[in-house]
């Protein structure tokens, strides 16, 4: 009797928190219409970058010397051509799909690295709490990209360099979210009683730790995916990322911009793109953010 009135009790539960969800989501999409927009133009970038092998787009590396710069309209080519008579439209959709990959690429490798040792910080005191806290503390000692920009000059140039550059840089921001979390975990009565019933280290962070860290690493690598994609948007236009024919939003930008004045839709298109995506991630994250405090589930 009683297991069957704690299951009722839990499905109850359950139920009140995915009304509570539901009415959440509801309000924000009602009160935020831009965060609509935004999810709305991520998935729009996102479809098109999945998809761009099977769109019908012209070849984004086929040089057409005749037709270079060739404004936007024009007969086949829709957005127009580049310094080199390529068409900007399958360099966009092509470089969307690398400009993405790397920026949530590096975001989650980031996310990984500075999740594991912000657990490993806050949970164990000592030389594990000192050597992440000082590693941390030395790699945010620098400015961001200039770090970044000195990583991939002793690697080397390319995206998988540049990639590597900036989710080296970039994981300290997580480490200190998630340490802070854990640090005032680690003393709560609920962890304190498990760890006098006997459970292990391991189930302690798996049970009682990592559900706490959910909300705020999925918020925090929300707003940083739109980080990443502008750092390596802008290694690719100091010549450090993405290397040519490979189209890459940053790149675009570097290429075109001598031809600022003549053929001013060569810049201002993937501009535009890094400036759209960028923006909806951010308003998407801070919608995220009201999703999940649960303030805006209590009013």
């Amino acid at each position: 009797m009683s297991v069957r009135v704690a299951t009722v009790a839990d499905a109850v539960e359950r139920g009140a928190d995915a009304s509570g969800w539901s009415r959440a989501l509801a309000r924000i999409s009602r009160r935020n219409r831009l965060a609509v927009l935004a999810v709305l133009t991520l998935l729009a970038a996102v479809l098109l970058a999945l998809l761009a092998p099977w769109l019908p787009l012209l070849d984004p590396d086929t040089v057409d010397t005749p037709n270079r710069l060739r404004p936007p309209l024009t007969p086949g080519h829709r957005l127009g051509t580049d310094e080199f008579g390529r068409d900007l439209l399958a360099r966009l959709v092509w470089g969307g799909r690398v400009s993405l990959l790397a920026g949530m690429g590096t975001a989650a490798a980031a996310m990984l690295i500075g999740v594991t040792l912000g657990i490993l910080g806050g949970f164990y005191t000592g030389w594990i709490e000192t050597a992440v806290m000082r590693l941390t503390d030395i790699l945010m000692a620098f400015p961001y990209i200039l770090l970044a920009i000195a990583i991939v000059a002793g690697l080397g140039p390319g995206l998988r360099n540049a990639m590597i550059a900036i989710a080296i840089v970039g994981f300290p921001i997580y480490t200190r979210l998630v340490r802070g979390v854990v640090l005032s975990l680690r003393e709560r009565e609920f962890v304190e009683a498990a760890r006098a019933l006997g459970a292990t280290d391991s189930l302690i962070l798996g049970r009682h730790v990592l559900p706490h860290l959910l909300s705020p690493v999925i918020v925090a690598f929300s707003l940083d995916v739109g980080a990443k994609i502008l750092a390596t948007a802008g290694l690719s236009f100091l010549g450090l990322g993405t290397q040519p024919p490979t189209a890459d939003w940053g790149s675009m930008l570097a290429t075109g911009r001598q031809f600022v004045i003549l053929s001013p839709h060569v810049v201002l298109l993937p501009g535009l793109a890094i400036f759209a995506v960028v923006l909806a991630l951010n308003l998407a994250g801070d919608a995220l953010r009201d999703l999940l405090d649960p303030r805006t589930h209590a009013r």
